[in-house]
């Protein structure tokens, strides 16, 4: 073979690869404009939508013909209107009623009625009292020289007999209390509940506060305005706490037939236990809530033992207890506050309920430091910071 051949052949082949790519990139692009093709004649001959769509009447060539609304009220009328009148295609309402068939069902309310005062009445009386304000010499004196004192448990009592239960009842609202604890219903907490642990510090359950484990690891001093004869329930739950199932809640505390106000008279169904979040899962609710009875009423069925240190008997469901007794007790009261693992929790869970802490977090080790030695030879200048006393940060690569 001579040397021309040997250098032909090799270009011919190459020619032939060249040729061989462009034809396959020629019918790759074919079949691509053909299924774009495909897909906008598919598109085209589409049905035609089952009835008028949305704004179809609005001629957008001429807006300045269209009809002013001239007032909110008008535009608020006409689009409840709209948003009542029946469509043909599926509204995202329609999607969140198909995954959850209770979502915008009306509540009911279980508590107790709300009698609100004559408006009249009201205002007749806040005229008298701004008359008698502009009368009162020494008020204005007060006033002008900016030493008048406003009594800040005359305004808690203000606030507690008009708007304190619709703010309580927004408030557990956002807490998910009663939808943990009464499904598909609420009531108004009118009875203000008053619970103070350990006299010295001070620590009031409120609605939605904060308090650790150690603060309310005794039972409280709880207290409530209330008629001579009248008869309550007091229960306190934490829907968050339960450990095996999700829809369960722990009884932590339940006293039945307290005479008027004196929790310490009633019949102790189930005595206090403290708190126990377990570690590693944030924040748990703990709820006070004061049932008004019709009468004395037998808790045979939720009686338990004097000291009662097991966790399956303590599991209950609040909304399984109000259907139980809801001809005889009404949901009047609600406080609520809020814990997490503390030091204590350790305690509850090996001496008082005899068993193993479940923790839910990964517990790092102390850092590992070699023995310090005298004359540190090759160390770095900071040698000396991993040895210091305190748990004050240090910096740099040893």
């Amino acid at each position: 073979m001579s040397f021309f051949s040997a250098t032909v052949a090799p270009s011919k082949m190459a020619l032939r690869k060249v040729a061989v790519s462009v034809l396959g990139n020629c019918f790759d692009l074919t079949v691509n404009n053909a299924r774009t093709f495909s897909t906008t004649v598919f598109l085209c001959r589409r049905s035609p939508p089952l009835g008028p769509m949305p704004n179809e009447d609005i001629d957008v060539q001429n807006i300045d013909t269209i009809e002013k609304y001239r007032s909110f009220n008008r535009y608020l009328r006409q689009v409840e209107d709209a948003k009542n009148k029946l469509v043909w295609w599926k509204t995202y309402q329609g999607y969140l009623e198909k995954e959850d068939p209770e979502h915008g069902a009306t509540r009911v309310n279980i508590g107790l009625p709300w009698y609100r005062h004559s408006r009249t009445d009201e205002l007749r009386a806040r005229r008298q009292v701004m008359k008698g304000n502009k009368k009162n010499v020494d008020l204005e004196r007060e006033c002008r020289l900016r030493t008048f004192k406003i009594s800040a448990n005359r305004v808690q009592e203000i606030w507690e007999k008009s708007s304190g239960p619709f703010h309580i009842k927004r408030l557990a609202d956002h807490y998910g209390v009663f939808s943990d604890l009464f499904p598909m219903a609420y009531f108004l907490p009118q009875i203000p509940l008053r619970i103070r642990y350990n006299q010295g510090t001070g620590s009031q359950v409120h609605y939605g506060n904060a308090l650790t484990p150690t603060e309310a690891a005794s039972a409280p001093v709880v207290s409530f305005d209330a008629d001579e004869g009248s008869l309550w329930t007091l229960l306190l739950t934490s829907p968050d706490e339960h450990l095996l199932d999700n829809e369960a809640e722990y009884l932590h505390w339940l006293v039945g037939n307290i005479p008027g106000g004196a929790v310490q008279a009633g019949e102790q169904l189930c005595h206090y236990l403290a708190p126990f979040p377990a570690r590693g899962t944030g924040f748990h609710r703990y709820i006070y809530v004061l049932f008004q009875q019709g009468g004395p009423i037998r808790f045979q069925e939720d009686l338990r033992p004097s000291l009662c240190h097991s966790l399956v008997d303590r599991t209950f469901k609040t909304v399984d207890f109000d259907r139980k007794h809801q001809d005889s007790m009404t949901p009047a009261g609600l406080a609520f506050f809020q814990c997490q693992w503390d030091e204590s929790v350790t305690s509850t869970f090996h001496n008082t309920l005899k068993m193993r802490e479940p923790v839910f977090e990964f517990i790092r080790p102390p850092v590992y430091h070699p023995p310090q030695v005298k004359y540190p030879k090759g160390q770095p200048l900071r040698y000396l910071d991993r040895y210091r006393d305190g748990k004050e940060q240090t910096y740099g690569i040893y």
